[in-house]
C-alpha cells in the first residue's frame, strides 16, 4: 500500500488526528513528534512510503506549528497525492544532501521528541548527532492510547474486517481437517481471508492436538488426526484495519473432558465481555475471564494477558491484563481471548474483537462459540 489510503477519511479527518496528536504530545511533557513509515504515519496523513526504502521520511508535529513531512525527492509526487497531504507542507531531499540537518531545522534544539516505535535506529542516531541535546521516548510509552480511540468510520471499518473474519470460519469449518498437516489448513485460512477481502494476512494459527497447549504455536508440518483439538487464530488487515479471531475446533467427537475444558474457556470469554462497560479497568476484563478459569482449577493453565488492542496494526495498546488500571472508553477496540493449555496434551482459546460502547460493549465476531466439530 503506497501513496493512498481508502475511503472514508478526508482531509480533514487527518488535519485534527495530527492535531490531537500534537496536543497530545504538549500534554505528554512533549516538544513534539517525529513520525516514522508504518502504521502512525498511515493513520496520522494517509501516507505509505514504499516499505523498501531506506531513506529518511519523517512527520515532524509540533503544538502551535504547521506538520511538515520531511521526504525522499524521487518520493515526493506519491506523498503529495496522499489524502492528507492538503493537511501539511512538504519538504523534500534529494540524494547526496543530509537529510538530518533538514530536519533538525525543525526541532527544538533540546527538546524531548515522541518517535515512531519502528523508526529505523540509523536515522534516530543521525537526528541525535544533529541535535546532541535532544532526547527521545517510543510512541507506545509516551502516547500509548494516541489510536485507541476509534471514531464512528474506524468502527465501521473494524467490523467490516471483524465480518470477513467470521466468513472465513465458516468456510474453514467445511474443509477436511483429518490427514492434513497444519501448513495446509493454514493455507487455506490465509486464501480464504483474502477472498474475503482482506489485503495483509498477518497470522494464521493451526495448532492440533499437543501444538494446541502452545498459544502462539507455528504452524508446522504434524499432519491432523481424528480426536484431534485444533485451536484456529487468524487475521490481518481489511481495508487498513485488523481482525483477529479464534475458534477451536475438534475433529470428530471430542471427550467429556475437551467438552468440559472448552465449556470453561465459552464461560470466561463470556465474562470478560461482560466486564466490558465505559469507566472499567482494563484489568476488570482480565481478572472477570481470569476467575472463571481459576475456580475451574485450570489457573495455571491460562499463560497470557486475556486481550489487546487492535485498530491499523492487530496488536497495539490498550492491553487487558492485571496491573492495567487504564479505564476503558467508547471506541476503544480489543480482544477477549482466555484460553486453558494443558501440556502435552491440548489446548482451547475463544477470540473475539469488542468495542466499548456507551452502555457496555459489542462484540464484532458473531460465529459460534460453542464446540465445532469438524471432518
Amino acid at each position: 500500500m503506497t501513496g493512498r489510503t481508502p475511503a472514508p477519511f478526508t482531509v480533514d479527518d487527518y488535519r485534527a488526528r495530527m492535531g490531537r496528536a500534537a496536543l497530545a504530545a504538549a500534554d505528554a511533557g512533549l516538544a513534539g513528534l517525529l513520525v516514522a513509515p508504518g502504521p502512525d504515519l498511515v493513520w496520522l496523513t494517509g501516507y505509505a512510503p514504499p516499505a523498501a526504502t531506506e531513506r529518511l521520511t519523517a512527520l515532524v508535529l509540533a503544538p502551535g506549528r504547521d506538520p511538515v513531512l520531511v521526504v525522499p525527492a524521487l518520493e515526493a509526487p506519491d506523498a503529495a497525492l496522499s489524502t492528507g497531504a492538503p493537511a501539511l507542507t512538504l519538504r523534500d531531499w534529494t540524494d547526496g544532501k543530509d537529510p538530518y540537518a533538514l530536519t533538525a531545522e525543525l526541532l527544538t534544539p533540546d527538546g524531548r521528541f515522541g518517535v515512531s516505535d519502528n523508526a529505523w535506529a540509523m536515522h534516530l542516531l543521525g537526528l541525535q548527532k544533529a541535535l546532541p541535546g535532544t532526547s527521545y521516548a517510543s510512541l507506545t510509552d509516551a502516547l500509548p492510547m494516541l489510536r485507541a480511540v476509534k471514531d464512528a468510520a474506524e468502527l465501521d471499518l473494524m467490523a467490516a474486517a471483524g465480518a470477513a473474519a467470521d466468513a472465513t470460519f465458516e468456510d474453514i469449518r467445511k474443509v477436511r481437517f483429518a490427514g492434513r498437516r497444519e501448513s495446509e489448513v493454514a493455507a487455506d485460512l490465509a486464501r480464504l481471508l483474502r477472498e474475503h477481502g482482506h489485503e495483509q494476512v498477518d497470522f494464521t494459527i493451526v495448532a492440533s492436538g499437543p501444538n494446541g497447549a502452545n498459544p502462539h504455536h507455528e504452524i508446522g508440518d504434524r499432519v491432523i488426526g481424528h480426536g484431534d483439538m485444533v485451536v484456529l487464530d487468524f487475521g490481518g488487515l481489511k481495508d487498513g484495519y485488523g481482525s483477529d479471531t479464534s475458534r477451536t475446533v475438534h475433529v470428530g467427537e471430542p471427550t467429556e473432558e475437551e467438552r468440559r475444558v472448552h465449556d470453561i474457556v465459552r464461560e470466561a470469554q463470556q465474562a470478560g465481555f461482560a466486564a466490558v462497560r465505559p469507566g472499567a479497568a482494563c484489568q476488570d476484563v482480565d481478572r472477570a475471564a481470569r476467575a472463571v478459569i481459576e475456580d475451574a482449577g485450570h489457573g495455571p493453565h491460562f499463560i497470557h494477558r486475556t486481550g489487546h488492542g487492535i485498530g491499523v496494526t492487530t496488536h497495539e495498546p490498550p492491553y487487558m491484563i492485571e496491573g492495567e488500571e487504564r479505564e476503558l472508553v467508547p471506541g476503544m477496540c480489543f480482544s477477549v481471548e482466555p484460553g486453558i493449555y494443558l501440556p502435552g496434551r491440548f489446548g482451547v482459546r475463544i477470540e473475539d474483537i469488542v468495542t466499548v460502547t456507551e452502555d457496555g460493549g459489542r462484540r464484532l465476531n458473531d460465529t459460534t462459540r460453542e464446540m465445532v466439530i469438524v471432518d
